[in-house]
C-alpha cells in the first residue's frame, strides 16, 4: 500500500504533526499523534470506491463525522481542509486552496480497540451487555428505509464470491459457500422482504442507515464505555441493511475471537433491550455472510490462517442446528438466569440459545433498563400475564425458525409451564426446576446486586408458598450451580440436544 503522489506534500505534513508514519488501509491513511489522529482519504478508485475526486473525500469526511460523532461525543472533532498558499506552503486549515480534506479524532490508547482487548481475552460480562446495550441504542437512532433486503442480499453474496476469487481462496469451496447463500436467500426471502417494510401494520422496519462494518476492530473504549467509530460512510446502499446483519459483524467476530459464550451474551443482550425476537430466524444467512466478508478481506491482506479460520466459519454457519427448547423454572434465587447463562452457548445454531427471561421481558415493555427497579404496580397480575404472553409467543416462533431457547421464569403456576411446553411445538423440550433450602435462598436474595430480578425476600417467601414442587419437569440440586449445569446437560444430551 503507498499514498499517491498528489498526496505526498499532505502526507509529510500530517506525518510532522503526528510524529510519525501512517496506519495504512486500501483506501486511507491514519496519522497517530500524542493526543490527535488525522484521517487522510487516498486519492483512489477502486471496485468499491472512487475517492479521486477532491469533492468525494470532503464529502466522504464530512459524512464519517455526521455518522459517528452522535455514538462517540468528543472522539470524532472536526473536518479541516489542508491547504495549499500561493508560495506552495502546505498547512492545515490555512489561507489557501483546499487540496484535501482531513477528519480530526480524538487519540484511543493502543489497548482500548476492542479487538485488542478480546486478544487478552478481557471481555467481562459487563463490557459485553453493554456492547448489547450501546448496538441497541445506535439502532434506535438510525433511520428506517424501506428496502427489498432480499435482493439486496443477493447482490452482496455475489460480490463477495467475486471478492473471494479475486482474493485467491479455493474455488470450489467458495461456490459451495455461495450455492448454500443462494438457498439460504430464496429460503428467507418473504422473511427478509417484510421485514424491510415500512408503514402501519407492516411489520417492518427493521432495515436501517446502520453502522455497515460493526466488527470489533471498530469499537473501542471512550470515556469509560465501548462505542462504534468509523461507520461506513462512502455507500449508503452498503450500509442501508437489516439490523440483524449489522449485528451479525459483531456476533461473528466475538464467536471467532472470543468463543461462542461471548457472542451469546452480546445476541442475549440485544435482544433483551429490542424484543427482535424473530431476528434469529435470519442469523445463519446474516453470520455467514459477514465471516465470508472478513474471509477475503484476510485474505487480501495475506493472511493466510486468518482467513482459512473465517472461510470455514462461513460454511459451518450453514449447517443445520437441532433446536430446542429447555424451560428453567424455580424460586427466587435458585440461579435460574445463571444457569441459564451457563447453558445458552452449548445449544442450537450459533451463537447458541435465545434467553426469554421473565425479568428482562418486564423491564422492557416498562421501558426502562434491566438493572432499574420497578414499582409494585409493574408485577400487577395483568402486566405479569403480558411478560408470559410475550415469553410463550417468542418461544414459538424462535424454535419454529430452527432456532433453541432457554426459558427463564419461575414458572411457579402449572398453566405457565403448560404454556412453555405448547409453545415448543414439534421440538424436544425440557422442564427443569431448581430448588435448595431456604436459608440458602434468602442469603442469595438478600446478596443481589445489579440484576433484572427486583424479588426481595418477602416475594421469595410468598413464592414459597405457592411453590408446587418439580411435578413432572427434572428436579435439580441448585445449591451447586456447577452441579446443577452438568445434571441439565446430561439429561439433555441423553434426551436431545
Amino acid at each position: 500500500m503507498s499514498i499517491p503522489a498528489a498526496q505526498h506534500a499532505t502526507a509529510a505534513l500530517l506525518g510532522r504533526l503526528a510524529g510519525r508514519g501512517p496506519i495504512e488501509t486500501h483506501i486511507s491513511a491514519v496519522f497517530v499523534g500524542a493526543d490527535t489522529v488525522f484521517k487522510l482519504r487516498k486519492a483512489v478508485r477502486l471496485s468499491f470506491v472512487d475517492f479521486t475526486p477532491l469533492a468525494e473525500r470532503e464529502r466522504t469526511a464530512r459524512r464519517e463525522l455526521e455518522l459517528n460523532a452522535p455514538a462517540a461525543p468528543g472522539l470524532y472533532r472536526d473536518v479541516v481542509p489542508v491547504t495549499r498558499a500561493a508560495d506552495g506552503t502546505v498547512a492545515l486549515g490555512g489561507a489557501g486552496e483546499a487540496i484535501d480534506w482531513v477528519v480530526r479524532m480524538g487519540r484511543v490508547a493502543d489497548g482500548d480497540f476492542l479487538d485488542v482487548v478480546a486478544a487478552r481475552g478481557e471481555l467481562p460480562a459487563t463490557l459485553l451487555d453493554a456492547l448489547g446495550d450501546g448496538v441497541a441504542a445506535l439502532h434506535a437512532a438510525n433511520p428506517v428505509v424501506a428496502r427489498d433486503q432480499a435482493c439486496a442480499l443477493r447482490a452482496v453474496a455475489l460480490g463477495n464470491s467475486r471478492a473471494a476469487l479475486d482474493a485467491g481462496l479455493d474455488p470450489p469451496t467458495v461456490r459451495r459457500w455461495l450455492e448454500g447463500m443462494l438457498a439460504l436467500l430464496v429460503r428467507h426471502g418473504d422473511w427478509l422482504r417484510a421485514r424491510g417494510r415500512v408503514g402501519a401494520g407492516a411489520g417492518g422496519g427493521f432495515v436501517r442507515r446502520a453502522h455497515g462494518d460493526l466488527h470489533l476492530g471498530n469499537l473501542c473504549l471512550w470515556q469509560g464505555r465501548p462505542v462504534a467509530f468509523d461507520a461506513l460512510e462512502f455507500d449508503e446502499d452498503l450500509a442501508t441493511i437489516d439490523v440483524g446483519y449489522d449485528l451479525a459483524f459483531l456476533l461473528m467476530d466475538l464467536d471467532v475471537r472470543a468463543g461462542r459464550a461471548a457472542a451469546n451474551r452480546v445476541l442475549n443482550r440485544y435482544l433483551a433491550r429490542t424484543g427482535d425476537w424473530a431476528m434469529v430466524t435470519g442469523l445463519k444467512l446474516f453470520l455467514s455472510m459477514r465471516a465470508m466478508v472478513r474471509a477475503h478481506v484476510e485474505a487480501a491482506k495475506l493472511k493466510p490462517a486468518e482467513s482459512q479460520q473465517y472461510l470455514a466459519q462461513a460454511l459451518a454457519y450453514q449447517q443445520p442446528a437441532s433446536a430446542c427448547v429447555v424451560a428453567v423454572g424455580g424460586l427466587p434465587g435458585t440461579g435460574k438466569s445463571t444457569l441459564a447463562r451457563a447453558l445458552a452457548p452449548g445449544l442450537g445454531a450459533a451463537p447458541g440459545a435465545v434467553i426469554l427471561r421473565s425479568d428482562e421481558i418486564r423491564k422492557r415493555q416498562h421501558g426502562v433498563a434491566p438493572e432499574q427497579k420497578l414499582p409494585p404496580e409493574a408485577y400487577s397480575a395483568a402486566a405479569s400475564q403480558a411478560v408470559f404472553d410475550e415469553m410463550f409467543a417468542a418461544a414459538g416462533r424462535i424454535a419454529a425458525a430452527g432456532h433453541a431457547v432457554v426459558a427463564d421464569a419461575t414458572f411457579l403456576e402449572p398453566a405457565h409451564r403448560a404454556a412453555i411446553e405448547a409453545a415448543a411445538g414439534g421440538v424436544p423440550f425440557l422442564g427443569a426446576w431448581l430448588q435448595a433450602p431456604l436459608a440458602e435462598l434468602e442469603r442469595r436474595v438478600a446478596a443481589r446486586r445489579g440484576d433484572a430480578s427486583d424479588a426481595g425476600i418477602e416475594v421469595l417467601r410468598q413464592a414459597v408458598a405457592a411453590d408446587h414442587g418439580a411435578g413432572t419437569w427434572l428436579a435439580v440440586d441448585a445449591r451447586h450451580a456447577g452441579e446443577a449445569l452438568a445434571a441439565v446437560r446430561a439429561t439433555l444430551a441423553a434426551r436431545m440436544c
